[in-house]
């Protein structure tokens, strides 16, 4: 048996492709998602039919977490997918804790690129307490970006879409407990002109 927690904190992209993987080998199917934010609603749309009630709940729930609360800025509506002693592992490698510092660090990410939207979810995976969710994020650098130091960097004006993914694990409160979050920073600085 693979030991889920390890193998995700440990790695990367080859990691999460592990995962997928063994979950796939496992009997757990990939659920194909909505192409865009607009038909991902309704009847079940994108999920194979022997998911458990609770997969399809977190699903469904991590849909509306990047569609609506994500793109639309609802940080007051963010515990209905998160716990608030919330760990979250982003991709440069550091990990914040707690709700109020990831509402915080996603805010932050308008605040230069007040566009940056989730477009889509190509698939995604459920196996008990797991999900694992590939989607689109997109966003235009049109503002000053913080620079950290009490300074802004200037806005160059260009457009980022980058593949990501999600794994998440939930409790039995339906909340995830633990977030990982993928997606290739040298590409994205690369897009933005800062790379």
């Amino acid at each position: 048996m693979i030991d889920r927690r390890s193998l995700i904190r440990n790695s990367s992209a080859a990691g999460f492709g592990a995962l997928a993987l063994a979950a796939v080998s496992s009997g757990t199917e990939m659920a194909y998602g909505a192409t865009d934010s607009t038909s991902h609603h309704g009847g079940g749309n994108g999920f194979p039919a022997n998911l458990s009630r609770t997969e399809r709940k977190h699903l469904k729930i991590f849909d509306e977490l990047d569609f609506e609360v994500f793109t639309g800025q609802k940080w007051d509506r963010l515990h209905e997918s998160h716990a608030r002693n919330i760990r979250v592992n982003w991709p440069d490698g550091h990990f914040t804790d707690g709700i109020d510092k990831h509402i915080a660090d996603l805010a932050a990410l308008f605040v230069w690129a007040p566009d940056t939207r989730i477009t889509e979810h190509q698939f995604r995976l459920a196996n008990d307490q797991l999900t694992a969710v590939t989607g689109a994020m997109k966003g235009t650098f049109s503002k000053p970006m913080p620079d950290g130091k009490g300074g802004y960097i200037k806005p160059t004006g260009k457009s980022y879409s980058l593949p990501m993914a999600t794994v998440g694990i939930w409790n039995k409160r339906n909340t995830m407990e633990e977030e990982y979050l993928f997606w290739d920073n040298q590409s994205f600085y690369a897009q933005i002109g800062l790379g």
